[in-house]
């Protein structure tokens, strides 16, 4: 199919990207890697009447280390994070999950924020996000720059908490605040398929070695990406092993709401939650155990 009639305008600068996206409002649409808006367009189940691409604006094209959190900016491409010595060195669940996303055409083209933004409940992105406790950071023209835990970023179902008008600039990572691991374990029928469940967990030991941040984050299992907070506020101050990841799993499987289809029976793809989230705490606890012993 083809997509509905559009405009379309290139901006240069961010300044530029900005002022047109505050000229049209609702009826404006960044276009980045277009990895998914494209085909979305093209099925008809996205109608924007104004593209702005935003390619030619190379000062969103960043990853770095900034104020104690890693920025990502919103040119960065699933390649570029995936091949970053220093996402591999900020964080595990990042490095994790970056060579998951799709397959090497989409990592080339795609990018980490517009994945954020996109808000389909089957990108990987943000569950990590919301695993590790990341923040966006959206711009616009009139309203200037405001920073939006993940938490609060994903609304629902392709859903997001931009305004008429913003775009995601930036996704920030905080930087671990003691021995940390993490991981993102992801169940698909072929490579490069969206996730048939995806399971992000993250992982921070205090002095005392018991936990002292925990996040997890489900994938296609729920209408939007679903952090779940109950697992993360039982683990906190406990003494990390296998009972307790256990039983952040027993929390997750119950709070998760799969969908019986052609990827599998719901009750199978809750098992799959459980055992992904014991395997992920496992290895973020490997790795915090390792980071603390070489302190």
């Amino acid at each position: 199919m083809y997509p509905s009639a559009f405009e379309y305008s290139a901006a240069h600068s961010l300044d530029e990207a900005l002022a047109k996206l505050g000229e049209l409002g609702e009826e404006g649409r960044v276009l980045a890697g277009g990895q998914s808006l494209i085909p979305m367009m093209k099925l008809r189940l996205a109608a924007p009447s104004h593209l702005v691409d935003i390619n030619g604006v190379q000062e969103l094209a960043y990853i770095r280390e900034d104020n104690g959190h890693l920025a990502v900016g919103a040119l960065a491409r699933h390649a570029d994070v995936a091949a970053s010595d220093l996402v591999k060195a900020a964080n595990h669940t990042m490095a994790s999950a970056a060579p998951w996303v799709s397959d090497p055409l989409v990592r080339n083209r795609g990018t980490l924020a517009g994945s954020v933004a996109h808000c389909d409940p089957e990108g990987d992105w943000n569950s990590v996000m919301l695993a590790v406790g990341a923040s966006v950071v959206a711009r616009s023209a009139a309203g200037g720059e405001r920073v939006i835990p993940q938490a609060d970023f994903v609304v629902d179902f392709f859903t997001n908490a931009l305004r008429p008008g913003e775009m995601v600039t930036e996704v920030r990572v905080p930087r671990y605040s003691g021995p940390a691991g993490g991981s993102y374990l992801k169940l698909e029928r072929k490579v490069g398929d969206y996730a048939t469940v995806g399971v992000a967990t993250h992982l921070v030991l205090g002095p005392d070695g018991r936990v002292a941040e925990a996040g997890l984050a489900l994938t296609a299992v729920a209408p939007h990406n679903l952090r779940v907070t109950q697992a993360e506020q039982a683990m906190v101050g406990q003494e990390p092993g296998p009972a307790l990841f256990a039983e952040a799993a027993d929390i997750a499987a119950r709070d998760c709401s799969p969908d019986s289809d052609v990827r599998g029976p719901a009750e199978y793809k809750r098992a799959v939650v459980a055992e992904y989230t014991r395997r992920g705490f496992a290895q973020a606890l490997e790795q915090a155990t390792s980071a603390a012993g070489r302190n």
